[in-house]
């Protein structure tokens, strides 16, 4: 029998037909390509197209406005017409020193909230997808997203039912002739006093995240564990933390991005019962003295040093994710 020998391919043919290797495409087939993904994604695309738009006028365009922090903003004059004071609005908010107890109390309250109650969703998203019945993990889950939806009003309301003098705490000391407290209106608790409404409120809606990350993990690494003699604590530690761990990363971050926004309703609500020192926050000190008594300026600048302080927490913790071989909020450039 004879051999048969295949001649060589061309170089040069390959090439001028289009075969070369893919990163000697022309110009004109990448865009070819690009109108191709649009028509494949347009409904996606469409979808997304209010959240988009509502994104652009409600938060960027918005931000336009941050420039009247550096001018004696007058609201019934076009916004040109202002006088240009520069830096005048930051030395002034400097010097006062409500501004820096605010900052203190914001700071204050944030650090709890992260340290107490930061941890409270992921425990209860462990102690969920531990339920082996269904129905008894929907009837969990329903209790516990149910304080989610309700307002802060109704939330301090039924704290204050509890809590206040007149609450069920204080009838019950005075049935037992004991000595009443007032946790609604002391300045000493009254940040912890916040944390634990905060967990009340949004505890169970908090954990629905991480469910979504627990119910991701391989049941076969569980099993796998278990033949191998793994046991409970070690499973946790080698399969269900480092599951969940670049969720929690990635919540941490975006959390300290708002570390500056610890809740003005709520603080609102209860602020005159315990006093500004104890209870003003940026959020509140905006309020009373940029929009009641007129300083937009100031208020502008307020917020202004938010946003700067948020943005510097948010690149400080991705990169420090980063270091620590996590993907963060945004990869590395």
């Amino acid at each position: 029998m004879g051999t048969t020998i295949e001649k060589p391919r061309s170089v040069t043919g390959t090439v001028a037909r289009g075969g070369g290797p893919p990163g000697s495409r022309r110009p004109a087939a990448l865009k070819a390509s690009f109108w191709v993904r649009l028509r494949r994604d347009r409904p996606l695309l469409l979808m997304v197209a209010p959240a988009v738009l509502l994104l652009l006028l409600f938060v960027y365009l918005p931000l336009v406005g941050n420039v009247v922090a550096f001018m004696d903003y007058q609201p019934y004059i076009p916004i040109g017409q202002s006088r240009w004071v520069g830096l005048d609005n930051f030395r002034v908010l400097f010097a006062d020193p409500a501004f820096w107890q605010a900052t203190l109390n914001t700071f204050e309250i944030t650090f709890m909230q992260l340290v107490l109650y930061f941890p409270i969703p992921i425990a209860l998203a462990l102690l969920i997808h531990s339920l082996t019945w269904p129905w008894l993990r929907t009837v969990v889950q329903s209790v516990l997203y149910l304080p989610h939806f309700l307002s802060w009003v109704i939330v301090v309301g039924f704290f204050q039912q509890s809590l206040g003098s007149g609450g069920i705490l204080n009838q019950t000391l005075r049935q037992l002739d004991v000595g009443t407290v007032n946790v609604m209106a002391d300045p000493g608790t009254f940040k912890l006093l916040l944390t634990a409404q905060v967990v009340w409120k949004d505890a169970g809606w908090g954990a629905i995240i991480f469910l979504a990350a627990l119910a991701a993990i391989d049941d076969s690494l569980y099993e796998a564990s278990a033949i191998d003699g793994a046991g409970p604590w070690q499973r946790f530690w080698h399969i269900t933390l480092p599951g969940i761990r670049p969720i929690i990363i990635m919540l941490l971050i975006l959390r300290l991005g708002e570390a500056l926004n610890v809740g003005f309703e709520q603080i609102l609500l209860q602020r005159s019962a315990v006093g500004a020192h104890a209870a003003e926050v940026l959020d509140t000190y905006v309020y009373f003295h940029g929009v009641i008594d007129g300083n937009w300026s100031i208020g502008i600048a307020v917020g202004l040093i938010k946003g700067a302080v948020g943005f510097l927490l948010i690149l400080a913790a991705n990169k420090t994710a980063h270091r620590l071989g996590e993907q963060g909020v945004y990869s590395r450039s």
